[in-house]
């Protein structure tokens, strides 16, 4: 637990004060509450031999939020007091007009913890984690001779939530988080390749900094480096596609995740809107989006509308069976909310988001899916990607990739991207892994300019027909 807990309500701000102003905003609304919310950040970063960044953030204030059918009225201020909570009023009412609205029940409470309140960056001193970085740095460049830059950050961070509804409900959830990352670079006859690696989550900072932690990192970047080293370039073309276990589960994420929040099928952008009960997906094919796993990057004891986090089944045997629901989306879709209103800090309305979103493994040995791969590609690592919501359209570029032909790994390959759209790829789904894995703990996701940590995993899985780019064949 922090020294000073965040008790706004006992140093700032009356608590029936703010209550009776919360019930004002939101008098004749369907929903509204107070967010309050404290951060402190703290990322070091260690680079060409020397500390390159070490910085330290802290935040605080509120936001208050009414709504009205599809409206949304949200004002939020730095400063936590009557007087700034008062001004917030007038602004979220806005929304509200006449009135009219019967105000939602508040969620169900909930008596599960999900992860530490300590605060992560307490627990090692700044001396101590500058000498990490070093040391770190120091391992990578004497592994291979080759090795001509090493740079790895650490950063963590505490994040303190209280929101009170209308009704007088108070929910509170304290997050920690930390995350460590280490990229190398080699060379080799003027070559330069890179590779990274990095884990992390809503755990203590003590257990990602110890050597049995990082040193399997430095050595993963490395390795992935120097396949880089010898990789060709990709060849281009329609083909079938084996994706490794684990991180590759960005391209669900992005592809088809997006489609299955509630906020896009609501208004009819995604491309999976109206297809609840159909089979979007080959048969075995099931997606869960769980904000329950203890100590997870994409875990929430409480969304940021209070609502505690679920284990949601998106699509059972490849039919869709559910979207992912903020409070607002769920109302005016006739659902209960499933723990995704999300927001990046006070200062942004909520909206759906994803948590934890993954498939379910299968039953086939991962190595007959690449044995069955007649002519095409092998990819284990992702790195940056784009997809259109509205068609589910994609594309990503891969960090390691191998071509395969008559079932047998070749080379590896750079440059190559993988293009298709979510809803056909789900279709040509030929082969579900038993090796289910989710990422280390490294995600970040965007969405109408606010950024959340998520986390995502797969098994091994066959895609057919997807194009590949890269070099002339």
């Amino acid at each position: 637990m922090s020294s000073d807990p965040f008790r706004p309500f006992e140093t700032n701000l009356d608590r029936e004060t703010a209550l009776k102003l919360v019930q004002e905003a939101t008098a004749g609304a369907d929903d509204g509450e107070l967010f309050l919310e404290r951060k402190r950040s703290e990322v070091l970063t260690f680079d060409d031999g020397r500390v390159k960044n070490a910085s330290f953030d802290a935040s605080e204030g509120f936001g208050l939020r009414a709504v009205k059918g599809e409206t949304a009225g949200y004002a939020h201020s730095t400063t936590i007091d009557e007087h700034a909570l008062k001004r917030a009023v007038s602004t979220a009412r806005l929304a509200v007009g006449d009135g009219g609205g019967t105000l939602a029940a508040a969620p169900a409470g909930t008596n599960k913890k999900l992860y530490s309140d300590a605060d992560p960056m307490a627990q090692a001193t700044f001396p101590a984690k500058i000498d990490l970085l070093r040391e770190i740095d120091e391992f990578g460049r004497s592994l291979d001779k080759r090795v001509i830059q090493v740079s790895a950050s650490l950063a963590a961070s505490h994040q303190e939530v209280l929101i009170l509804r209308p009704d007088g409900t108070l929910v509170t959830d304290t997050r920690p988080m930390t995350r460590i990352y280490v990229g190398v670079i080699v060379e080799e006859n003027g070559r330069r390749e890179s590779g990274s690696m990095g884990g992390g989550g809503r755990g203590s900072l003590t257990k990602i900094i110890v050597r049995d932690s990082w040193e399997p990192m430095v050595r993963e970047a490395l390795r992935i480096a120097l396949v880089n080293l010898e990789a060709e370039a990709a060849p281009a073309g329609v083909m079938d596609v084996v994706l490794g276990p684990g991180w590759p589960g960005i391209l669900l994420h992005e592809a088809i995740g997006h489609g299955l929040e509630g906020d896009f099928n609501r208004k009819g952008t995604s491309a999976f809107a109206g297809l609840m009960g159909q089979q979007i997906a080959a048969k075995g094919v099931t997606v869960l989006d769980d904000g329950t796993i203890p100590d997870r990057r994409g875990s929430i004891t409480v969304d940021d509308e209070g609502t505690p986090s679920a284990k949601n089944t998106l699509i059972e045997d490849g039919v869709l069976v559910g979207y992912m629901q903020d409070r607002q989306n769920a109302r005016l879709m006739g659902v209960a909310p499933t723990g995704n209103g999300r927001r990046e800090s006070f200062a942004h309305a909520p909206m759906p988001r994803m948590t934890n979103t993954y498939m379910l493994a299968g039953d086939t040995d991962p190595a007959s899916l690449v044995a069955d791969l007649k002519d095409g590609i092998y990819a284990v690592g992702f790195g940056g990607g784009q997809v259109d919501i509205t068609n589910g359209k994609f594309v990503f570029s891969c960090t390691e990739a191998y071509r395969v032909k008559d079932g047998v790994v070749g080379a590896p390959v750079k440059g190559a991207t993988l293009i298709g759209d979510g809803a056909t790829a789900l279709k040509h789904i030929r082969g579900i892994g038993n090796d289910m894995a989710l990422d280390p703990g490294i995600g970040n996701c965007g969405k109408a300019g606010q950024w959340v940590p998520v986390g995502v995993g797969q098994p091994s899985l066959m895609i057919g027909g997807l194009t590949v780019g890269g070099a002339a064949a």
